[in-house]
């Protein structure tokens, strides 16, 4: 975190904003740009569809996104561990060492 909080302005949906954040401005930006994507995306799908459910829709796209990473995440360091913890049976006894979490 940067400390205080700063004004960064930001265009989404074709709205100026500005978005207060003790965050870097480039990556307030960043995230703004993400979302604008993602509402954009959901308006060429559905140009009919009115502007706060879109919004709604693009929110819900996001949290997908971040949910899929999540589980990815979860899912990769499982599987490191497993894989850590079978280097580990490989090693001789006194090479082993400890690892938090880990029993020997």
């Amino acid at each position: 975190m940067s400390g205080a909080k700063q004004g960064v302005r930001v265009s989404v949906g074709g709205e100026e904003l500005v978005v207060r954040s003790d965050l870097p401005a480039e990556y307030t930006r960043e995230v703004a740009a993400h979302f604008d994507d993602a509402l954009r995306q959901i308006r060429a799908m559905m140009p009919t569809i009115e502007a706060h459910k879109a919004a709604i829709l693009a929110g819900l796209a996001v949290t997908d996104e971040l949910f899929r990473a999540r589980r990815t995440d979860a899912e990769q360091a499982t599987r490191m561990t497993a894989l850590a913890d079978e280097l580990a049976r490989l090693l001789p006894p006194a090479k082993r060492g400890t690892r938090a979490g880990t029993a020997d």
